[in-house]
């Protein structure tokens, strides 16, 4: 699924796919919101990890889960 995510004074956002769960990355941000961290954790599917910091989130947008469809649709 992609993950789009928005850091505050910066004109781009980070951007990737990952093989986590919908549910497990909105816990991971909330856990780390809640708890007052300062940084969170993500994977992406080619093994990189990004360090997020917690103070300087704008957003978070998860894409669908969904499988893209190969061919023509009709």
């Amino acid at each position: 699924m992609e993950i789009r995510i928005g850091i505050t004074n910066s004109g781009r956002e980070l951007s990737f796919e990952s093989s986590q769960s919908t549910s497990e990355i909105e816990k991971l941000i909330a856990d780390a919101l809640d708890s007052s961290k300062s940084y969170f954790t993500i994977s992406d599917d080619k093994g990189k990890s990004y360090i997020i910091p917690t103070a300087g989130l704008a957003y978070v947008e998860i894409g669908s889960e969904e499988t893209r469809r190969i061919g023509f649709v009709g």
